[in-house]
């Protein structure tokens, strides 16, 4: 399972990569892992704004379906088109194929958030 240095992450296995005082926003390596194969992606619509822990989007596999949910608040500046075309996408390199592109509304709301480290730790709690 992999956990890439330079991201934050949630406890519901979301990621977020910031850059300025924008993110992007997808589903950690456990939680695809955990899903299997990925059949169904659902993703909001430009310009929808969010609150943290907010439900922005799904993803539906074989076994499963999960809700996904907003690391920090914010708007939908772009969605990753490829996904709605193959959501396998996100079987294959979760961290590559982001979800959404947002513009944060609070970058204090970062502060809450898992580093590597403290991710790796957490996950093995999890086992």
């Amino acid at each position: 399972m992999k956990v890439l240095k330079d991201l934050l992450y949630t406890k519901d296995h979301e990621w977020i990569k910031v850059d300025g005082n924008k993110a992007y926003v997808g589903v950690a390596d456990y939680a695809q892992e955990q899903l299997g194969d990925i059949v169904y992606v659902e993703l909001p619509d430009v310009d929808d704004g969010f609150e943290i822990e907010e439900a922005f989007g799904a993803v539906e596999s074989v076994k499963a379906a999960a809700d996904i949910y907003m690391p920090v608040g914010g708007k939908v500046l772009e969605i990753n088109e490829a996904l709605e075309d193959d959501p396998s996408l996100l079987n294959q390199d979760p961290y590559e194929n982001w979800m959404i592109l947002i513009e944060l509304s609070d970058v204090s709301q970062l502060d809450d958030l898992m580093n590597a480290k403290d991710y790796e730790k957490y996950l093995e709690e999890e086992a």
